[in-house]
């Protein structure tokens, strides 16, 4: 509907009521609630609102209530989740607010917590008329708070403080975590001084003390190994594991490596990537014949490390494919629903946006153990995205064909063997980029498939390239082998390099090489100073090697010699 009048009520009731939780809802349902509250239907607007996550909504629906006479008792305590947020809202939320202040709701505590948000990741121009809500003897707090997240170093000057009390304990804590990013010596320098002079929770070091390691171990600095080792067990995450790992495989000190795995809980003990290095250790350090029983059990896993571990001992490939099976009873079934043959409708006609909202109402709709049927059907489609995202969020990892499908084969092969690189390694990439969504669009401007920046294709065509031009499946296929031939010329013919480049930029890649001491292969990946790279390349080797087996082809395995293989500057 273009114009929305009310006598048009009965109609768009009927499409509501007949569509209600699809994706075909609310760009009605909001556009009809906008017209009721724009002409004070309030009536009508109470009985067409459903909960949704709106702040002017819901305000506007809170105010409606107590219009009709709903107890203050029932509605006020509502709104507290609403004005409890770091950010201002929508004006028609003002009113209500008033309301919900004058009776009492909006204590000195709640003021805090709400400029706590603001200060902490919301908007800071929110700080000065929520510092004016405090009490008079408190507002020195919100000024004080307004100038640390401003500046962090802020908190360096002591005698800027006056009371040394739990919230101005709690600034400080704020602008510490904030400070070591910016200037870590600086940091710690303050942290330490500050723990005689605040009462900090146990609770509170423990959580500095996590993100000045991970700050510290980030920039590679001197002390970083000390804050890594303050960390305690609550507060060490794959990603400190990560930073404690790497800082020792450098040296190439295995017994100190084999220590540092030792010591970390148990509970990190059971990772393919702790059994890796551990087994690595027992090699390095002359228990062998112990090292091969860790590598010949991690050898059977469809994993990074264990397709590490089975080239090491030159064993097979296992890719512990089991497949799904349905009858084609219960797939008729499930495909009956009508958001489905919606989703297939639009998929077909490539409007992608619309049968995703389509798919995931259907999944919502469908029970658990239809849902993995629905993955089944979009791959037999040719959806090759959905099988991927569903069975990765149902926790079915086993089917190989679904998860890793010859998506776009002809394209892939053709443009492979145009630019002379191996069909398997573009299917990595395009399964890690994309997962083969042809519309998918990254928050950095890359598009399509293979993530093609606009840059890029400028520079490798010669010439702009319109967005259009880069969402095409098969322009996009093009571009990206050609860019990967492009990066493995630059690389001298090195896989892994030219695949870290792809990711974080040659130029990225360049500067780590640098620093790069002759390290292992292995080495070199498990180091790589950027989470997003270096996970990227683990996925890429590993995907390369489950698409390198099904296609058969001759090229070496991306794991074959990678230990013999020395990165160096």
């Amino acid at each position: 509907m273009d114009k929305i009048r009310l006598s048009d009520a009965p109609e768009i009731e009927a499409f509501l009521a007949k569509y209600q939780g699809t994706p075909l809802d609310w760009p009605l349902r909001k556009k009809w609630l906008n017209y009721l509250a724009k002409r004070k239907r309030k009536a009508l607007y109470l009985k067409f609102f459903v909960p949704n996550s709106n702040a002017r909504f819901n305000c506007l629906k809170l105010n409606y209530q107590l219009d009709a006479g709903l107890p203050e008792s029932v509605v006020l305590k509502e709104v507290t989740q609403w004005w409890l947020v770091g950010k201002s809202q929508d004006k028609a939320c003002d009113p209500l607010f008033k309301k919900w202040q004058k009776s009492g709701y909006q204590t000195a505590d709640v003021v805090w917590q709400r400029l706590a948000l603001a200060a902490d990741g919301g908007k800071h121009t929110l700080i000065p008329y929520l510092t004016s809500l405090l009490p008079k003897e408190e507002q020195y707090l919100g000024r004080l708070w307004h100038k640390v997240r401003r500046d962090p170093a802020y908190i360096s000057k002591f005698s800027r403080f006056s009371h040394f009390n739990e919230k101005e304990t709690q600034i400080v804590a704020y602008g510490l975590k904030r400070l070591v990013w910016r200037d870590p010596n600086r940091a710690i320098s303050t942290f330490n001084n500050a723990k005689k002079k605040f009462p900090f929770k146990p609770s509170q070091l423990a959580y500095l003390n996590s993100r000045f390691a991970l700050a510290l171990a980030s920039k590679q600095h001197k002390q970083a190994d000390f804050w890594l080792d303050q960390v305690s067990d609550e507060y060490l995450d794959t990603n400190l594991v990560q930073w404690k790992l790497a800082n020792v495989l450098k040296s190439k000190d295995w017994q100190a490596v084999m220590s540092t795995l030792l010591a970390l809980p148990k509970s990190k003990q059971e990772s393919p990537q702790w059994q890796y290095w551990y087994a690595r250790s027992l090699a390095e350090t002359g228990q062998s014949d112990v090292a091969k029983q860790h590598m010949a059990k991690l050898a059977t896993t469809r994993h990074y490390y264990g397709f590490l571990a089975a080239n090491q001992l030159q064993l097979p490939i296992n890719l512990a494919h089991k497949p799904l099976n349905f009858s084609q009873d219960i797939k008729q079934k499930a495909f009956e629903h009508p958001a489905a043959k919606r989703a297939f409708e639009l998929f077909h006609i490539e409007r992608y946006s619309q049968a995703r909202k389509e798919w995931n109402y259907w999944l919502s709709q469908l029970p658990e153990s239809e849902k993995l049927v629905a993955a089944i059907i979009a791959y037999e489609e040719g959806w090759f995205d959905r099988p991927i995202f569903t069975l990765a969020k149902h926790g079915y990892l086993d089917d190989v064909d679904l998860r890793f499908p010859m998506a776009y084969a002809e394209d892939i092969n053709s443009y492979s063997k145009k630019h002379d690189i191996d069909a398997s390694w573009a299917f990595a990439i395009a399964r890690r980029e994309s997962s083969f969504m042809r519309d998918a669009h990254s928050s950095a401007g890359a598009k399509g498939l293979m993530q093609i920046m606009p840059a890029t294709a400028k520079q490798l065509e010669k010439r702009t390239i319109s967005n259009r031009y880069l969402l095409n499946a098969k322009n996009n296929i093009n571009l990206g082998t050609k860019y990967l031939k492009r990066l493995l010329k630059r690389n001298n013919g090195n896989t892994i390099l030219a695949t870290a480049s792809y990711n974080a930029g040659p130029y990225r890649v360049k500067q780590w090489l640098s620093k790069a001491k002759n390290l292992p292969a292995d080495i070199w990946i498990e180091t790589i100073p950027f989470k997003e790279t270096r996970d990227y390349v683990k996925s890429v080797l590993a995907y390369q090697q489950i698409y390198q087996t099904k296609l058969n082809t001759n090229y070496q395995s991306p794991f074959k010699g990678l230990l013999e293989m020395t990165i160096s500057p």
